[in-house]
């Protein structure tokens, strides 16, 4: 009986995550991912990533994959490194909006792993949410 009890729990939760994650847009919106990336801008050898070089990633890695448009601010962050220690720098986040496919997928996962190499970052925070969108 408890076997069948959480089956019937399990598949009605899973069923509503299923509808939580698809967007129902009204008319004249299109459903799409809002991407929220936070960029730390701190070094591990020592230093910040400078303003030029974050202009110069955007430029040659970020716009090239969404050159619809995207927004970027600067921020003040913290986080708890592998380490235990709270880390606070500054930051920048950008704001991408994309269709929900596999290749906006791969692009964004693109640009994340190409900070961690180029900065040698330990973590790039990435939140996704399904939208609805409209000019």
């Amino acid at each position: 009986m408890r076997s069948a009890l959480f089956t019937l729990l399990a598949a009605w939760g899973f069923a509503g995550c299923a509808s939580v994650d698809r967007a129902a847009c009204a008319a004249g919106e299109q459903s799409a991912v809002s991407e929220t990336i936070y960029f730390g801008m701190a070094k591990p050898t020592g230093g910040n990533v400078s303003q030029e070089e974050w202009a110069n990633y955007l430029r040659t890695e970020v716009t090239p994959r969404f050159p619809a448009g995207l927004t970027v601010w600067p921020a003040a962050g913290q986080w708890r490194g592998n380490d235990g220690q709270v880390v606070r720098e500054d930051s920048y986040v950008l704001n991408l909006l994309h269709p929900a496919d596999a290749s906006a997928e791969r692009e964004v996962q693109a640009i994340v792993a190409e900070y961690k190499k180029q900065f040698a970052q330990e973590a790039v925070l990435r939140v996704r949410s399904r939208v609805c969108t409209s000019l």
